[in-house]
C-alpha cells in the first residue's frame, strides 16, 4: 500500500450507488423539476464528472465492470441475469489488501437472478461485511440476507431509507470497536429505479401534468401522458435519497469522520422516461448512458479539488480511481484508467493527452423490452464531444453533442460528416480490436 497522500490516517470510502439515475436529473445539472440540496453541494464542494458514463447501460454487466475494471464481454457478465465468477478479484480485495475493511449494503444483481435468491457467502466479491439481496424491484417490500443474518429477514420500511439505516449503524460499530482501521463501504439501493414509488412525503404536492419535458420527449400524448406520472414518482424518489445522503454526511459528521471519508456518488446507468420515445436503460442515448459521477469529501471542500472534469470516465474506471483517491495503486488486474488527480487537491492535473480520449459502450446481447431498442449495439463516446453508435454490420446514430445535446441531428447519414463518421468508426474499430470483442462493426 502506498501512502495515501492527503490524509493521515489514510482516508475511508463510501460508495453510494443508485439504479436508473440519469445524469441530467439534479438539480445541479439543470432539472427544473427536482431539488437535491445534499447532492447539489457534494457537488460543489467536490468534483462532479460531467461526461460521466455507463459503458453497459443495464444492471449486471455495468455492476460487474465496477467491481472488476473488466468489460462485460471479457468478465462474463454481459446480460441481467448473468452470475459473476467469485474466483474474479475485485475491488473488495484490492482494499483488503491495503489493511482496509470492507462492507456492501444493498442490491447485488451478481448471482445470476432476476429474483430474490440467496446469495452464497463466496459470491459476495470478497466484501468483508455484506448484507444484501439479489433483485427485487418492489421498494416497500424488500428482504435482505448475509452477515450475521443467513435468514431472509425483511427491510423495515422504505428501501433507500432501511439500508441508509443498516450502513449507518454499521459505521456506528466500527467507529467504536475499531475507530484505528480505514474502510470501504458500499450503499447500493434499487431506488430511482421504477416502480416509480416513494415515500408519502415526497410525493406530497407533486403533480404529474406540471412536469417539464426534455425537448426530445416526442410531443405525443400517449408518449407525455405516460411518463409524466413516472416522472413524478422519480423525481419523488430521488428526493428521498438525496435526503438519504444528507443523513449519511451527518452521522459522518457526528462520528467525527467526515473529513477522513470520500463520499463517490453514482448510478449504474439512466433512464430515457420518454426521450426519443424510449423507456429505461439499455439503449445509447444520452438519458440512458450519462451517469452522474461526484467525488466529494462528507466534511466539506478541504483537501478536495472543487469543480467539473470533462473526461469521458467509464464503468471501468470507477475501481481503479477509488483506489486511486486513498493513494493505492490499482493491481494490474484493473484495466480501467484511475482519474483520482482530478479530485485531490495539492496534485498536479494530468494532461489530457495521457488519458483516454474516449469511452467504449456496449449492448451485448438483444434486450427484449417495450419501447426500446432491442438490437445489440457498439457505442464510442469522444472527450470532444461526438458520439457514434452502430448496429452489427450498419451505422446507426452520429451525435455532436456540443452542439445538440438533446441528440435531434443524426448525422451518420449525411454525407457533409462522412470524414467524423470515419474517425469515430475507426476509433470503435480500434477499441474492439483492443479489447477482444467479436462486434461485426460496419465497412469503412
Amino acid at each position: 500500500m502506498m501512502p495515501a497522500p492527503d490524509s493521515a490516517p489514510p482516508p475511508n470510502v463510501i460508495w453510494v450507488l443508485c439504479d436508473q439515475l440519469r445524469a441530467q436529473a439534479l438539480g445541479h445539472r439543470g432539472d427544473p423539476n427536482v431539488c437535491t440540496p445534499n447532492l447539489d453541494n457534494l457537488a460543489r464542494n467536490g468534483t462532479s464528472f460531467t461526461h460521466a458514463v455507463a459503458g453497459a447501460p443495464w444492471c449486471t454487466p455495468f455492476r460487474a465492470a465496477m467491481l472488476t475494471s473488466s468489460y462485460p464481454h471479457q468478465n462474463g457478465c454481459d446480460r441481467a441475469p448473468s452470475a459473476l465468477d467469485p474466483k474474479r478479484p475485485t475491488i473488495a480485495h484490492a482494499f483488503r489488501d491495503a489493511g482496509y475493511h470492507t462492507a456492501y449494503f444493498g442490491k447485488w444483481h451478481l448471482h445470476g437472478s432476476n429474483g430474490d435468491v440467496y446469495i452464497p457467502p463466496d459470491a459476495r466479491g470478497g466484501f468483508d461485511h455484506w448484507i444484501g439481496y439479489e433483485n427485487r424491484n418492489a421498494q416497500y417490500d424488500t428482504d435482505v440476507h448475509g452477515t450475521n443474518l443467513e435468514t431472509p429477514t425483511r427491510l423495515d420500511g422504505y428501501e433507500t431509507d432501511a439500508l441508509t439505516d443498516l450502513l449507518l449503524n454499521h459505521l456506528e460499530s466500527r467507529k467504536t470497536d475499531h475507530p484505528a482501521q480505514p474502510f470501504f463501504s458500499v450503499l447500493s439501493v434499487q431506488p430511482p429505479h421504477d416502480p416509480y414509488v416513494a415515500p408519502p412525503e415526497f410525493h406530497r404536492g407533486r403533480n404529474p401534468a406540471s412536469i417539464q419535458f426534455r425537448p426530445n420527449v416526442p410531443p405525443v400524448d400517449r408518449i407525455r401522458d405516460r411518463f409524466a406520472v413516472d416522472l413524478a414518482g422519480y423525481y419523488a424518489m430521488i428526493e428521498n435519497l438525496d435526503h438519504n445522503v444528507g443523513r449519511l454526511r451527518d452521522r459522518l459528521r457526528q462520528l467525527d469522520v467526515d473529513r477522513d471519508t470520500y463520499l463517490v456518488f453514482f448510478a449504474d446507468h439512466g433512464d430515457c422516461l420518454g426521450s426519443h420515445g424510449q423507456q429505461q436503460k439499455s439503449s445509447p442515448w444520452e438519458e440512458s448512458v450519462r451517469i452522474p459521477f461526484i467525488v466529494g469529501r462528507a466534511g466539506g471542500g478541504r483537501r478536495m479539488r472543487t469543480g467539473t472534469c470533462d473526461a469521458v470516465l467509464n464503468h471501468l474506471d470507477i475501481a481503479p480511481t477509488t483506489l486511486g483517491l486513498c493513494g493505492i495503486t490499482p493491481p494490474d488486474w484493473m484495466l480501467g484508467h484511475n482519474y483520482a488527480d482530478h479530485c485531490r487537491r495539492g496534485t498536479a492535473l494530468p494532461d489530457a493527452n495521457t488519458e483516454p480520449d474516449s469511452a467504449y459502450l456496449q449492448q451485448v446481447p438483444a434486450k427484449q423490452m417495450a419501447h426500446s431498442v432491442n438490437r445489440p449495439w457498439r457505442a464510442v463516446v469522444t472527450r470532444d464531444g461526438w458520439k457514434y453508435v452502430c448496429m452489427p454490420g450498419h451505422d446507426w446514430l452520429l451525435f455532436n453533442l456540443n452542439e445538440d445535446p438533446y441528440e435531434l441531428a443524426n448525422l451518420a447519414f449525411d454525407p457533409a460528416f462522412a470524414r467524423q463518421r470515419t474517425r469515430l468508426l475507426n476509433r470503435l474499430r480500434q477499441w474492439v480490436h483492443d479489447t477482444g470483442d467479436d462486434f461485426a462493426l460496419p465497412d469503412e
